[in-house]
């Protein structure tokens, strides 16, 4: 007789991908996609902006607890509801249609070609490292000298965008056995970074372990700042739910994959940063750009160096590819519910992979990728995408109000505080970068005149006022697109 949990399965896979990926691909999907550049290079903002030895390390452990409350909770959602697109799928059965439009919106128009954008700019820059070439140029503005992304950066970036693209097109195997094995890769460096770190590392001066500002002179602000890094860094635990729908027992294997794939990450994370304090210190840790490289360096010298910045771009290549895997999903599940173009749900007859979908992806993230920098594209996704994780996160809720009767292989370990925990760190995140952005309103009032009076261009940069702005533009997007779908019908 058929179980209720394969009923499940069966109701929330009506497309056509087939389940290729085994628990060990699903765990490095996960791991995969989190473990990119963030520890290699958020570790200075976040020293910068809690120049702390205690507070910099308490919130790493706070970053990973409150990753762990958002994996321990999707994964109920994951295995009740196993089907391709995850989160948008957990918006729509717990919120309905408008959310679930909206988080497929921002995903399309800014989410996705952002974290593409960031994760191949990277790439780019510790390929050129590598190499021996600039990574940066100066350029002489009107307020000064400023250091930019060369233009080899762009270029390389968006080539590595479409070969990524071209190894998920072929087929998800493939596309699983690059990431296999560059997630082995990387998690093996830093092992054996932190080995080294401990049995041949010295331990650094004083003078840099020292805390630079008195605890009490760090503002709640700074903090909230800080934890955007963070959560670049930790970002990627959710992204096998996208996959769902091509998973091998998903009811067992996705949990599994969630819980264990971010305990995992969380591990070598906190590992990783106590070498790094141990061989550096704080402040030197504040001002390397390239934290591993350095310690690598002080470990044994410029060949540390090289090897790093091979880990690196190992590192940021299979994240790129788990990101191409993933994030196209999301389109796909759209419109094999009605919520965009059905042509988007295509499979490729050959390949059986949602070939337009990842073209879309791919093509948005080129023109992402030659347009911003870095950091531009790292905030943006992360102020983008953790909001519509809390309303997955809050789906839990609505889902086990609205069907108590549906099969759940796994229940939320500390359900109901645990993703109430999750809720409010995001809240927080939030609400901060809100306030912070308020004080950049020049900016806006310059953007609005330079757009629609001409004049001079507008300086400063944009924050989270913007990025909330686009996603809700989708709004009216749902609602025109709802009026156009019912008159074609």
């Amino acid at each position: 007789m058929e179980t209720q949990t394969e009923q499940n399965v069966d109701t929330y896979s009506r497309s056509s991908l087939p389940r290729r990926l085994g628990l060990i691909s699903a765990i490095a999907v996960l791991v995969g996609s989190t473990i990119g550049t963030g520890i290699f290079r958020t570790p200075a903002s976040i020293a910068t902006k809690v120049p702390d030895t205690t507070i910099y390390l308490l919130m790493w452990v706070a970053g990973g607890f409150f990753s762990l409350c958002g994996a321990l909770t999707l994964a109920e959602l994951a295995g009740a509801l196993p089907r391709t697109g995850g989160v948008f799928v957990y918006l729509r059965e717990g919120w309905g249609r408008l959310p679930a439009f909206l988080f497929g919106w921002g995903e399309l128009v800014i989410i996705r070609a952002s974290a593409l954008g960031a994760i191949s700019t990277a790439f780019a820059e510790y390929l050129l490292r590598f190499i021996g070439q600039p990574h940066t140029v100066t350029v002489q503005t009107a307020a000064g000298p400023v250091e930019q992304s060369a233009p080899a950066v762009h270029y390389i970036a968006a080539v590595a965008i479409i070969i990524v693209a071209i190894f998920n097109i072929v087929g998800v195997r493939l596309g699983a056995l690059v990431q296999n094995l560059t997630t082995g890769a990387k998690y093996a460096a830093l092992i054996l970074l932190v080995l080294a770190a401990f049995i041949f590392g010295n331990s650094a001066s004083p003078e840099t372990t020292a805390a630079a500002t008195p605890a009490g002179a760090i503002s709640t602000t700074m903090v909230g700042l800080a934890f955007i890094s963070l959560l670049w860094a930790y970002d990627g635990w959710a992204d096998v739910t996208f996959v769902s729908g091509e998973v091998k027992q998903p009811e067992r294997f996705l949990p599994l994959a969630l819980i264990g794939g971010t305990i995992a990450v969380i591990a070598i994370y906190l590992l990783a940063n106590f070498a790094y304090i141990h061989l550096l210190g704080l402040n030197q840790i504040a001002a390397s750009k390239l934290v591993a490289a350095d310690a690598a360096t002080k470990i044994i010298g410029n060949t540390g160096a090289k090897l790093t910045a091979m880990a690196v771009m190992i590192s940021a290549f299979g994240t790129l590819n788990g990101s191409m895997m993933t994030g196209p999903r999301i389109f796909f599940a759209m419109a094999d519910d009605g919520l965009f173009f059905k042509k988007i749900a295509s499979v490729h007859p050959r390949f059986k992979t949602p070939y337009v979908a990842i073209t879309l992806a791919a093509a948005l993230a080129v023109t992402f990728v030659l347009l911003r920098n870095f950091e531009q594209l790292a905030d943006t996704f992360v102020l983008g995408i953790w909001p519509f994780y809390a309303g997955a996160v809050a789906a839990v809720y609505a889902l086990r109000r609205k069907r108590p009767d549906l099969a759940r292989p796994y229940k939320t370990l500390g359900y109901p505080v645990t993703p109430m925990l999750f809720i409010l760190a995001v809240l927080f995140l939030v609400g901060n970068a809100l306030i912070d952005d308020l004080k950049n309103l020049h900016y806006y009032a310059s953007f609005l005149k330079w757009a629609f009076a001409g004049g001079a261009a507008p300086t400063g940069t944009p924050g989270a006022l913007l990025v909330f702005a686009i996603i809700l533009t989708g709004i009216p997007a749902y609602f025109i697109w709802q009026r156009a779908h019912s008159r074609k019908s």
